[in-house]
């Protein structure tokens, strides 16, 4: 049988193990708080936003595509057919494009993707609804056959790219603002950085001494 000491000598042996093979177990318990983690359970609606004027006119901008995809879905006769299948094109691609946005916006869900330049995003998408809206309403406009549901979608279309046109000009005010923003920041931070490195070289306990 062993004594006293044997058992406490054994116990600090396996407790020596323990801890040598919990130190090199890859299976470490993580010390990162429950807060800071990245998922989807911390979505809330950016009320802010969507009573902004950007939010809205969002909201305006996804209600006016709808608006004008329905008008042009109910027309069954036409002949040619090439001006109402690129207006449907058109004010489909406007709402799920748009309607993407205003949720990732809305939800805030732009912030976890920083690498991409969410302003200029949003610059291009309204840019570039604004013309082909104005296109194909135009285009529709002189091809239709004056039945109400082809006017109801021209009218539409004229007032989704009147939406654009004005998301389109405080679109590119924020760009231009948020590119002054980070320009004066990364000159700010050169200025720093070279002045933290001034002073380093002229800090007399680093000079080196001539005797």
């Amino acid at each position: 049988m062993r004594n006293g000491d044997d058992l406490e000598g054994f116990d600090g042996e396996a407790s020596s193990a323990s801890m040598i093979s919990a130190a090199s177990s890859p299976y470490q318990p993580t010390t990162e708080p429950v807060s800071q983690r990245r998922g989807l359970g911390g979505l809330r609606c950016d009320l802010d936003y969507l009573r902004g004027t950007l939010g809205r006119l969002k909201l305006a901008e996804v209600l006016l595509a709808l608006t004008a995809f329905i008008c042009i879905e109910t027309i069954m006769e036409c002949s040619p057919c090439e001006g109402l299948y690129f207006f449907e094109f058109v004010s489909c691609s406007a709402l799920v494009v748009t309607g993407a946005l205003l949720l990732l916006f809305s939800l805030n869900l732009h912030t976890r993707i920083p690498q991409i330049n969410w302003n200029l995003t949003d610059l291009v998408n309204t840019g570039l609804s604004t013309f082909f809206f104005f296109i194909a309403s135009v285009v529709l406009a002189a091809l239709n056959h004056k039945t109400g549901a082809e006017i109801a979608a021209v009218v539409f279309g004229f007032l989704a790219m009147a939406v654009y046109a004005v998301n389109t000009f405080l679109a590119i005010r924020k760009w231009r603002l948020s590119s002054r923003q980070q320009s004066s920041r990364q000159s700010s931070d050169y200025i720093r950085a070279r002045t933290e490195s001034r002073e380093v070289v002229h800090r007399p306990e680093i000079q080196r001494l001539d005797a």
